[in-house]
């Protein structure tokens, strides 16, 4: 098994209300920040994942994400590979 190093990234759906997003928006522009057309706000999670190779680790983390890591009638959801783990590190 490999352990490869994923970055999930998850973000309200265009068009649904994004509370925390206007409240930063608007307190953005009140501390004179011109020129913010919009802000969402959404997470950003990394993972390692053991998985015997990269289309198999993504697979994986792909059903988490529809499973438990976003809500799949608010939220979409991205994932991307960022490489293999060297052991060491993994360990440390």
């Amino acid at each position: 098994m490999t352990r490869f190093h994923l970055e999930v990234r998850v973000k309200p759906r265009p068009g649904l209300l994004d509370p925390q997003g206007k409240a930063t928006h608007h307190a953005l522009t009140s501390l004179g920040h011109e020129g913010v057309a919009a802000v969402r706000i959404g997470k950003v999670m990394d993972l390692e994942i053991d998985a015997p190779d990269a289309e198999t680790a993504v697979e994986r983390t792909e059903e988490m994400c529809r499973k438990l890591l976003a809500n799949p009638v608010t939220e979409d959801f991205s994932v991307s590979l960022l490489g293999e783990v060297e052991r060491e590190e993994a360990e440390a």
